[in-house]
C-alpha cells in the first residue's frame, strides 16, 4: 500500500489560503485537517486528510 504524501504546513497554508493563527485557531475547535508532528518538531498534513477535510468543508457549506 502506498502511503499518502506529506505535505508542509505551509504548502498547505499556501493551497488553502488561510494564516498560520486562522488554521490554529481552526484546529483548537477541532474544525482542521489532522496533523502529525515528527520527533523534530516539525509538523505535516497528509494529503488524503487535507483532501478529506476540504471535501467535508465543501459539503458543510452546502
Amino acid at each position: 500500500m502506498a502511503r499518502s504524501k506529506m505535505l508542509k504546513l505551509p504548502e498547505v497554508l499556501e493551497e488553502i489560503d488561510m494564516s498560520r493563527a486562522a488554521f490554529y485557531r481552526m484546529r483548537a475547535r477541532g474544525q482542521a485537517s489532522r496533523l502529525c508532528k515528527l520527533p523534530n518538531g516539525q509538523v505535516r498534513v497528509s494529503r488524503a486528510d487535507l483532501d478529506a477535510w476540504w471535501e467535508s468543508c465543501a459539503e458543510r457549506a452546502a
